[in-house]
Protein backbone atom coordinates (compact mmCIF):
# COMPACT_ATOMS: atom_id res chain seq x y z
CA UNK A 1 0.00 0.00 0.00
CA UNK A 2 0.94 3.52 -1.02
CA UNK A 3 0.00 6.64 -1.68
CA UNK A 4 -0.94 6.66 -5.11
CA UNK A 5 -3.45 3.61 -3.40
CA UNK A 6 -4.79 5.62 -0.96
CA UNK A 7 -5.08 8.71 -4.16
CA UNK A 8 -7.27 5.70 -5.47
CA UNK A 9 -9.54 4.77 -2.82
CA UNK A 10 -10.03 8.59 -2.08
CA UNK A 11 -10.88 9.55 -5.25
CA UNK A 12 -13.39 6.44 -5.86
CA UNK A 13 -15.08 6.72 -2.35
CA UNK A 14 -15.89 10.64 -3.38
CA UNK A 15 -17.02 9.72 -6.59
CA UNK A 16 -18.73 6.49 -6.20
CA UNK A 17 -18.01 5.83 -9.95
CA UNK A 18 -14.90 4.29 -11.64
CA UNK A 19 -15.62 6.53 -14.88
CA UNK A 20 -15.69 9.85 -12.76
CA UNK A 21 -12.70 8.78 -10.17
CA UNK A 22 -10.70 7.90 -13.08
CA UNK A 23 -11.18 11.15 -14.88
CA UNK A 24 -10.58 13.27 -11.35
CA UNK A 25 -7.06 11.34 -10.89
CA UNK A 26 -6.30 11.80 -14.72
CA UNK A 27 -6.07 7.56 -15.33
CA UNK A 28 -7.48 5.51 -17.35
CA UNK A 29 -10.44 3.20 -15.58
CA UNK A 30 -8.80 -0.53 -16.00
CA UNK A 31 -6.10 1.05 -14.18
CA UNK A 32 -7.65 2.74 -11.59
CA UNK A 33 -9.44 -0.79 -11.08
CA UNK A 34 -6.08 -2.57 -10.52
CA UNK A 35 -4.85 0.00 -8.04
CA UNK A 36 -8.25 -0.36 -5.87
CA UNK A 37 -7.55 -4.61 -6.17
CA UNK A 38 -4.25 -3.71 -5.10
CA UNK A 39 -5.07 -2.10 -2.50
CA UNK A 40 -7.71 -4.16 -0.78
CA UNK A 41 -5.72 -7.19 -1.54
CA UNK A 42 -2.27 -5.82 0.74
CA UNK A 43 -5.10 -5.52 3.70
CA UNK A 44 -6.58 -8.17 3.01
CA UNK A 45 -10.54 -6.74 3.05
CA UNK A 46 -12.61 -5.64 0.40
CA UNK A 47 -13.42 -1.96 0.92
CA UNK A 48 -16.45 -1.54 -2.03
CA UNK A 49 -19.13 -3.22 -2.67
CA UNK A 50 -19.67 -2.93 -6.53
CA UNK A 51 -21.64 -4.37 -9.49
CA UNK A 52 -22.12 -2.85 -13.11
CA UNK A 53 -24.46 -0.36 -11.84
CA UNK A 54 -23.45 0.28 -8.34
CA UNK A 55 -20.33 1.10 -6.11
CA UNK A 56 -20.46 1.62 -2.43
CA UNK A 57 -18.16 1.54 0.43
CA UNK A 58 -18.55 -1.77 2.62
CA UNK A 59 -17.92 -0.96 6.21
CA UNK A 60 -14.61 -1.35 6.50
CA UNK A 61 -14.12 1.03 3.30
CA UNK A 62 -16.22 3.81 5.60
CA UNK A 63 -14.15 3.28 8.47
CA UNK A 64 -10.63 3.30 6.19
CA UNK A 65 -11.67 6.70 4.45
CA UNK A 66 -10.69 8.48 7.02
CA UNK A 67 -7.63 7.59 8.12
CA UNK A 68 -6.88 7.76 4.40
CA UNK A 69 -7.92 11.08 3.88
CA UNK A 70 -6.04 11.95 7.16
CA UNK A 71 -2.60 10.24 5.86
CA UNK A 72 -3.05 11.97 2.49
CA UNK A 73 -3.01 15.10 4.21
CA UNK A 74 -0.13 14.77 6.22
CA UNK A 75 1.72 13.68 3.09
CA UNK A 76 1.23 16.69 1.19
CA UNK A 77 2.04 18.98 4.34
CA UNK A 78 5.19 17.20 4.77
CA UNK A 79 5.44 17.78 1.08
CA UNK A 80 4.74 21.31 1.27
CA UNK A 81 7.11 21.49 4.22
CA UNK A 82 10.09 19.79 2.30
CA UNK A 83 9.18 22.65 -0.17
CA UNK A 84 9.16 25.27 1.31
CA UNK A 85 12.50 24.61 3.09
CA UNK A 86 14.20 24.26 0.31
CA UNK A 87 13.01 27.02 -0.97
CA UNK A 88 14.37 29.07 2.47
CA UNK A 89 10.83 29.66 3.43
CA UNK A 90 11.11 28.05 6.99
CA UNK A 91 13.98 27.03 9.44
CA UNK A 92 16.32 27.87 12.18
CA UNK A 93 19.16 30.18 11.97
CA UNK A 94 21.64 30.27 15.63
CA UNK A 95 22.74 34.01 15.81
CA UNK A 96 25.62 35.23 17.70
CA UNK A 97 26.29 38.68 18.08
CA UNK A 98 28.78 40.85 20.34
CA UNK A 99 27.88 43.09 23.32
CA UNK A 100 27.49 46.10 21.68
CA UNK A 101 26.02 45.46 18.42
CA UNK A 102 22.32 45.35 19.95
CA UNK A 103 22.80 49.18 20.76
CA UNK A 104 23.73 50.10 16.79
CA UNK A 105 20.76 51.33 14.45
CA UNK A 106 21.67 48.44 11.97
CA UNK A 107 21.22 45.53 13.54
CA UNK A 108 17.82 45.68 15.16
CA UNK A 109 16.94 47.33 11.71
CA UNK A 110 18.44 44.10 9.90
CA UNK A 111 16.82 41.78 12.38
CA UNK A 112 13.15 43.75 11.61
CA UNK A 113 13.49 43.61 7.82
CA UNK A 114 14.41 39.62 7.84
CA UNK A 115 11.35 39.03 10.49
CA UNK A 116 8.77 40.99 8.17
CA UNK A 117 10.54 38.62 4.86
CA UNK A 118 10.50 35.83 6.33
CA UNK A 119 8.33 35.44 9.16
CA UNK A 120 8.53 31.43 9.27
CA UNK A 121 12.00 31.58 10.18
CA UNK A 122 13.07 30.92 13.83
CA UNK A 123 16.09 32.64 14.93
CA UNK A 124 17.85 32.29 18.07
CA UNK A 125 20.08 35.12 19.22
CA UNK A 126 22.86 35.12 21.79
CA UNK A 127 26.11 37.35 23.05
CA UNK A 128 29.12 35.90 22.34
CA UNK A 129 32.49 37.15 21.93
CA UNK A 130 34.11 38.10 18.14
CA UNK A 131 36.01 34.74 18.97
CA UNK A 132 33.56 32.13 20.61
CA UNK A 133 31.37 32.69 17.36
CA UNK A 134 34.19 32.30 15.22
CA UNK A 135 35.02 29.00 16.75
CA UNK A 136 30.94 28.14 16.86
CA UNK A 137 30.66 28.91 13.38
CA UNK A 138 33.15 26.84 12.68
CA UNK A 139 32.04 24.23 14.44
CA UNK A 140 28.57 24.56 13.05
CA UNK A 141 26.86 25.48 15.93
CA UNK A 142 26.47 28.96 15.18
CA UNK A 143 24.81 30.16 11.19
CA UNK A 144 25.02 34.04 11.78
CA UNK A 145 27.56 36.05 13.69
CA UNK A 146 27.87 39.61 14.40
CA UNK A 147 31.43 40.38 14.96
CA UNK A 148 34.29 42.99 14.80
CA UNK A 149 36.57 40.84 13.05
CA UNK A 150 39.97 42.26 13.57
CA UNK A 151 43.17 39.47 12.15
CA UNK A 152 42.42 37.74 8.35
CA UNK A 153 43.68 34.40 10.30
CA UNK A 154 40.64 34.71 12.23
CA UNK A 155 38.18 34.62 9.17
CA UNK A 156 39.92 31.45 7.86
CA UNK A 157 36.30 29.73 6.46
CA UNK A 158 34.07 32.92 6.94
CA UNK A 159 32.64 35.12 4.60
CA UNK A 160 31.81 38.30 5.97
CA UNK A 161 29.07 40.85 4.98
CA UNK A 162 30.12 43.94 5.66
CA UNK A 163 27.37 46.14 7.96
CA UNK A 164 29.20 49.63 8.61
CA UNK A 165 32.43 51.35 9.73
CA UNK A 166 31.06 52.28 13.50
CA UNK A 167 33.63 54.95 15.20
CA UNK A 168 35.17 54.26 18.51
CA UNK A 169 34.45 56.88 21.42
CA UNK A 170 36.41 57.65 24.21
CA UNK A 171 34.41 57.07 27.76
CA UNK A 172 35.32 58.81 30.69
CA UNK A 173 33.84 59.21 34.30
CA UNK A 174 31.75 62.09 34.61
CA UNK A 175 34.29 63.91 37.35
CA UNK A 176 37.11 63.62 34.87
CA UNK A 177 38.70 66.68 34.08
CA UNK A 178 37.67 65.95 30.06
CA UNK A 179 33.94 64.95 30.55
CA UNK A 180 33.17 68.69 29.53
CA UNK A 181 34.68 68.21 26.07
CA UNK A 182 33.22 66.99 22.81
CA UNK A 183 36.09 65.15 21.31
CA UNK A 184 39.24 64.52 22.47
CA UNK A 185 42.92 63.01 20.98
CA UNK A 186 43.72 59.26 21.97
CA UNK A 187 47.04 60.97 23.76
CA UNK A 188 44.99 62.92 25.99
CA UNK A 189 44.40 59.55 27.96
CA UNK A 190 47.71 58.50 28.49
CA UNK A 191 47.62 59.23 32.26
CA UNK A 192 44.45 57.25 32.61
CA UNK A 193 43.99 53.37 34.06
CA UNK A 194 42.23 51.30 30.97
CA UNK A 195 39.11 49.00 31.02
CA UNK A 196 39.19 46.93 28.21
CA UNK A 197 38.15 43.22 27.01
CA UNK A 198 40.67 40.62 27.59
CA UNK A 199 42.60 39.58 24.43
CA UNK A 200 41.20 36.32 24.53
CA UNK A 201 37.64 36.65 24.13
CA UNK A 202 38.04 38.73 20.85
CA UNK A 203 41.42 40.41 19.57
CA UNK A 204 39.18 42.87 17.72
CA UNK A 205 38.20 45.91 20.02
CA UNK A 206 41.72 45.10 22.54
CA UNK A 207 43.97 45.06 19.32
CA UNK A 208 42.49 48.69 17.93
CA UNK A 209 42.94 50.49 21.70
CA UNK A 210 46.66 49.35 22.09
CA UNK A 211 46.90 50.52 18.64
CA UNK A 212 45.44 53.62 19.07
CA UNK A 213 47.24 53.78 22.24
CA UNK A 214 50.63 53.39 20.50
CA UNK A 215 50.04 55.50 17.96
CA UNK A 216 49.90 58.01 20.33
CA UNK A 217 52.80 57.62 21.66
CA UNK A 218 52.35 55.40 24.55
CA UNK A 219 51.16 52.06 26.34
CA UNK A 220 47.93 51.86 28.18
CA UNK A 221 47.74 50.99 31.84
CA UNK A 222 45.60 48.15 32.39
CA UNK A 223 43.75 48.65 35.45
CA UNK A 224 40.64 46.01 34.92
CA UNK A 225 39.23 44.09 32.37
CA UNK A 226 35.61 42.98 31.73
CA UNK A 227 33.95 40.52 29.34
CA UNK A 228 30.65 42.60 29.02
CA UNK A 229 31.09 45.63 27.06
CA UNK A 230 28.07 47.34 29.46
CA UNK A 231 30.20 46.43 32.61
CA UNK A 232 33.39 48.50 31.66
CA UNK A 233 30.62 51.38 30.59
CA UNK A 234 29.67 50.35 34.12
CA UNK A 235 32.96 50.67 35.94
CA UNK A 236 33.98 53.75 33.56
CA UNK A 237 31.03 55.81 35.50
CA UNK A 238 32.26 54.40 38.81
CA UNK A 239 35.51 56.13 38.38
CA UNK A 240 38.04 52.75 38.06
CA UNK A 241 39.66 54.15 34.69
CA UNK A 242 38.75 55.06 31.17
CA UNK A 243 37.74 52.85 28.07
CA UNK A 244 37.65 53.20 24.03
CA UNK A 245 34.51 51.27 22.94
CA UNK A 246 32.22 51.57 19.85
CA UNK A 247 29.52 54.47 19.09
CA UNK A 248 26.83 52.40 20.15
CA UNK A 249 27.49 51.94 23.66
CA UNK A 250 26.19 55.73 23.91
CA UNK A 251 22.83 54.65 23.68
CA UNK A 252 22.58 52.18 27.09
CA UNK A 253 22.72 56.22 29.05
CA UNK A 254 24.89 54.99 32.02
CA UNK A 255 24.52 57.86 34.72
CA UNK A 256 28.02 59.37 35.56
CA UNK A 257 29.97 57.90 31.61
CA UNK A 258 30.56 60.92 29.49
CA UNK A 259 31.47 59.79 25.67
CA UNK A 260 34.41 61.61 23.88
CA UNK A 261 34.28 61.81 19.80
CA UNK A 262 38.22 60.52 19.41
CA UNK A 263 39.94 62.98 16.94
CA UNK A 264 42.51 60.16 15.62
CA UNK A 265 42.84 58.79 12.56
CA UNK A 266 41.53 55.33 11.90
CA UNK A 267 39.10 55.21 15.36
CA UNK A 268 37.27 53.34 14.44
CA UNK A 269 36.01 49.46 13.60
CA UNK A 270 34.27 47.14 10.78
CA UNK A 271 31.06 45.50 12.28
CA UNK A 272 30.62 42.73 9.66
CA UNK A 273 28.05 39.82 9.82
CA UNK A 274 30.11 36.66 9.66
CA UNK A 275 28.88 33.23 8.26
CA UNK A 276 30.61 29.62 7.05
CA UNK A 277 31.77 29.73 3.09
CA UNK A 278 30.64 26.70 2.47
CA UNK A 279 27.32 27.52 4.18
CA UNK A 280 24.84 27.45 0.64
CA UNK A 281 21.47 26.98 2.56
CA UNK A 282 18.93 29.29 1.07
CA UNK A 283 17.78 30.56 4.82
CA UNK A 284 21.31 31.67 5.15
CA UNK A 285 21.47 33.65 1.73
CA UNK A 286 18.03 34.99 2.84
CA UNK A 287 19.87 36.46 6.27
CA UNK A 288 22.59 37.79 4.29
CA UNK A 289 20.02 39.37 1.33
CA UNK A 290 18.61 41.63 4.42
CA UNK A 291 21.64 42.61 5.49
CA UNK A 292 22.50 44.19 2.17
CA UNK A 293 19.23 45.57 1.47
CA UNK A 294 19.37 47.65 5.03
CA UNK A 295 22.94 48.42 4.48
CA UNK A 296 22.05 49.78 1.22
CA UNK A 297 19.59 51.81 2.50
CA UNK A 298 21.72 53.65 5.00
Amino acid sequence: MDLKHLRAFAALADELHFGRAASQLGIAQPHLSLLIQGLEASIGVSLFERSRRHVALTEAGRLFLPEAQATLAHAERAQRTALRAARGEIGRLEIGFTGSSPFNRAMPRIISHFRRCWPDIQMSLREMSTSDQFQALREGTLDIGVVRPAHPEETDGITLTRVLEEPLYAVVPADHPLSGRSSISVAALAGDPFIIHPRRIGTGLHDKIIALCAGAGFTPRLALEAHQMSTIVGLTAAGLGVSIVPEAMRRIHVDGACFLAIEDRGASMILAMACRSDDQRPVTRHFLESVRAVTAGG
